[in-house]
């Protein structure tokens, strides 16, 4: 995969590939992932079929364990009070260089890995989010570089973060609050995508909550006049909420459901439940316009004779780009460059085009390297709350079919072939060559942390679950 990605680099111009330099051993280095990659890609494929949703990943976390164990490394497991989160570290001194992986799947995503839909178990989970990819890339890398600090005798440690529940779960937020990435110089990591490309964007900060309301039930034709309904009590905090809409910033999204808001009619209902999500890319400004949510939900019981009670189920930062940090790892990723499809692998993403909504890439892109990723993206991730104490620095690798969403069947399928191993193994290697550059010269971590310092302007980071524990059980 290497050598064809500097082959197309070479012919756009051939410029960007020669300013990545070559550090003594890397080559080794890269070579020996390519005599790992069928190991490596057994690994992710047995996750895969795992498909252990977050807080319940026993069986994944286990085997990654195993695998950096089986590399010399020492493991400490069960960290911060969540059983499959673990810390696995290896060197002496500084730098301390972390790198970031992850492994639970979704809900509802069961797919085997074929173009069309065939669901394996009815209602199943499936790593839709390419969490199995995600993990084992990040064991390789650590171990990569844990062989190149070893052989190139130089001085530092890397750790190995093993961090569950990263789909609403928020294990990484405990595991700061626990002080895990305390004395960490850089964190690097990925994500799988339908892309080759290097993020300088940010995401939306989110904070989540089940608002539940309580009352006095009464018959609602015989005796009205005795019930306080707990469903006005979330229809009153829903109107106060959606008025809101026109007096915070536009780029804020508010959405809820109510989970329980009674069982009859007739019967005014004691109890009453609604979960909220409110999200914008500054947590600094959503810190703010949650504290007016839950003001509201506090006037709705006032108003209506209810009490309430609310419990937050997670909340994470956006995430804080470090230009210097991903301009660095761009030009390891235009080393590595992307990947070419067999021809199986064109057939099989011929065959799942036509099920993929909208515009779909021209088929080619997974060869390429985009420009870096500007702006905000949709989404939100623990990984926001990591690079506010961490300079941070992730890119993407085309594991899936160009134009495939996550969270999505399609992702499932081409995560569990050949085409989500080929991009697992691309970030593989670019994590690991980022990792060998910060280790390599110490200015690279300076100037991140100068740009890091700039970016956080003073804020005092603080874990916005307070002192809650881990919501282990968030999936059941």
């Amino acid at each position: 995969m290497r050598n064809i990605g500097t082959i197309w680099l070479i012919l756009m111009g051939g410029a960007a590939a020669l300013s990545a330099q070559s550090r003594p051993g890397t080559d080794a280095m890269l070579a020996a992932l390519d005599a790992r990659s069928g190991a490596y890609t057994g690994v992710a494929r047995r996750i895969w079929e795992f498909a252990e949703v977050g807080y319940q990943e026993t069986r994944s976390s286990a085997l990654l364990q195993e695998q950096l164990r089986g590399a010399g490394f020492t493991v400490e497991a069960g960290v911060a009070d969540i059983p499959t989160a673990f810390v696995a570290s290896w060197g002496q001194g500084s730098p301390v260089i972390g790198i970031v992986g992850e492994f639970d799947a979704l809900p509802g995503l069961s797919q085997d890995a074929t173009p069309m839909r065939k669901i394996l178990i009815e209602g199943g989970p499936g790593h839709g989010c390419g969490h199995h990819l995600f993990g084992t890339a990040s064991t390789a890398a650590a171990i990569a570089v844990k062989e190149w600090l070893q052989q190139s005798g130089r001085a530092g440690t890397v750790k190995f973060f093993g961090t569950p529940a990263e789909e609403g779960g928020g294990a990484k937020v405990y595991m700061i609050r626990a002080g895990l990435f305390r004395g960490i110089d850089a964190v690097v990591t990925w994500h799988p995508g339908d892309v080759n490309q290097v993020t300088k964007a940010t995401t939306l900060a989110n904070m989540s909550a089940k608002f539940r309301f309580r009352g006095v039930s009464a018959h609602a034709a015989a005796a009205p006049e005795q019930g306080r309904s707990a469903l006005d009590g979330v229809e009153a905090m829903n109107s106060m909420v959606n008025l809101m809409r026109e007096h915070v910033p536009q780029e804020t999204r508010i959405h809820y459901i109510i989970t329980a808001g009674g069982k009859a009619p007739n019967v005014v209902p004691d109890f009453a439940e609604v979960y909220y999500y409110a999200r914008h890319s500054d947590m600094r400004l959503l810190d703010g316009i949650w504290e007016r949510v839950t003001n509201a939900a506090k006037g709705a019981a006032l108003g209506t004779g209810t009490t309430m009670d609310f419990e937050l189920v997670n909340a994470v930062y956006n995430v804080l780009a470090n230009d210097y940090l991903a301009d660095l790892m761009e030009r390891q990723l235009k080393r590595v460059g992307g990947i070419t499809y067999t021809p199986e692998e064109q057939h099989f993403a011929e065959q799942l085009r036509p099920s993929l909504a909208g515009t779909v890439p021209a088929p080619g892109t997974e060869a390429k390297i985009l420009a870096p990723e500007v702006g905000v993206s949709s989404g939100s991730t623990d990984m926001g709350d990591v690079s506010w104490v961490v300079p941070t620095v992730q890119m993407s690798a085309a594991t899936w079919v160009p134009g495939t969403p996550a969270h999505s069947w399609q992702a499932v399928a081409a995560g569990g072939m050949s085409i989500g191993a080929k991009g697992m193994m691309v970030a593989a290697k670019t994590m690991a060559l980022t990792a060998v550059e910060l280790f390599s010269d110490p200015s690279h971590l300076t100037r991140a942390r100068a740009e890091f310092d700039r970016r956080v302007g003073g804020h005092q980071y603080r874990a916005m679950v307070g002192d809650r524990k881990p919501p282990l059980d968030y999936r059941n």
